[in-house]
């Protein structure tokens, strides 16, 4: 199952101590007290595992190190370690503490939630002219504290959309090497799955109802992952009584979702072209493309029909790498 959404708390370390020391050394006079070290951070890093976030699913306070405190003859503490968390591109950091939100966009990105504590300083940072046997220190600093949500949302260069059953997990898997659970029957996809179309990343969405954007059936759960898309493919079944209504639909829980939605390119795909009568395939695909000029009718049992859509995913491609 994936884990895209979690809830945690981060801790990053206190500074250690400073430390209250006199030379010992014959001959030898005054304070040698050393500074604490500085306490760990807490460090976000993005990675290309969409799964990341499943090391959360459990662990849900996380620490780094605090800083070492300080010692006699000038010896410093040492620094804490900083905890480096990876999470999967694509996630948004909510600072609950704060609101202040961040997001990992790119493998290797890094991202500071959390800062460590600054170390306190020893007993011979305080000696003067009329303090020459200073007793005084400080302690280290407290790190950061925050809870955080971390949000993950999908980016693709193509959504598969549409009511459930229309054969969007079925064309992931014979177009990419993904291997996403197809049945007859709906809601088989209960989570995003995604491929890879030479340089394409293919992301087929479960299957949407009316009233998704208000938590109706798989719900808004995932149309969050189509936000991040560039292109909409529109799956619409062939066999349908009512395409208009079917297209209608999924396009009104779009903009109740996000207006921005309804304004991404999108062509619409009519499947199951075979489970009609050859003299039908026509008019359905003239009344598909009055709802959508970018309209094409396939079969998954037809290698030429296939053809149409790699030629759109070719023309992407290339206008992707222009």
């Amino acid at each position: 199952m994936l884990i895209d959404e979690v809830q945690i708390k981060v801790s990053a370390g206190h500074g250690g101590k400073g430390a209250v020391a006199f030379d010992k050394n014959k001959g030898a006079i005054g304070p040698c007290g050393g500074n604490g070290g500085r306490g760990g951070s807490v460090i976000f890093e993005g990675i290309s595992d969409l799964a990341a976030l499943e090391h959360f699913r459990f662990q849900k306070d996380l620490d780094a190190k605090k800083g070492g405190d300080g010692r006699g003859q000038f010896v410093d503490g040492e620094d804490g370690n900083d905890l480096v968390l990876k999470l999967p591109v694509g996630t948004v950091i909510h600072n609950l503490s704060t609101g202040f939100e961040r997001e990992i966009v790119s493998v290797g990105q890094q991202v500071i939630v959390a800062r460590g504590g600054q170390g306190g300083k020893g007993n011979y940072k305080f000696r003067s002219a009329k303090n020459t046997s200073p007793k005084e220190f400080q302690p280290g600093l407290p790190g950061e504290e925050y809870e955080l949500r971390l949000e993950l949302k999908l980016i693709a260069d193509v959504g598969f959309v549409g009511l459930p059953n229309v054969g969007k997990s079925t064309l992931l898997n014979l177009l990419t090497k993904a291997k996403a659970k197809v049945a007859n029957y709906e809601f088989t996809t209960l989570e995003p799955n995604l491929g890879v179309y030479y340089g394409l990343i293919l992301a087929d969405i479960p299957g949407l109802i009316e009233g998704a954007s208000e938590g109706k059936g798989l719900g808004i759960k995932f149309l969050r992952h189509i936000e991040r898309t560039k292109v909409l493919f529109h799956f619409i079944s062939a066999n349908s009584p009512d395409l208009s209504n079917d297209y209608k639909t999924i396009r009104s829980e779009l903009s109740a979702y996000n207006p921005l939605l309804a304004q991404k390119n999108e062509y619409l795909i009519l499947t199951k072209t075979d489970e009609i009568a050859d003299g039908d395939i026509k008019t359905k695909l003239v009344e598909a493309k009055k709802l959508n000029k970018n309209a094409i009718g396939i079969s998954m049992y037809d290698d030429a029909s296939l053809e149409a859509v790699k030629k759109i995913l070719n023309q992407l491609e290339k206008e992707k790498t222009a």
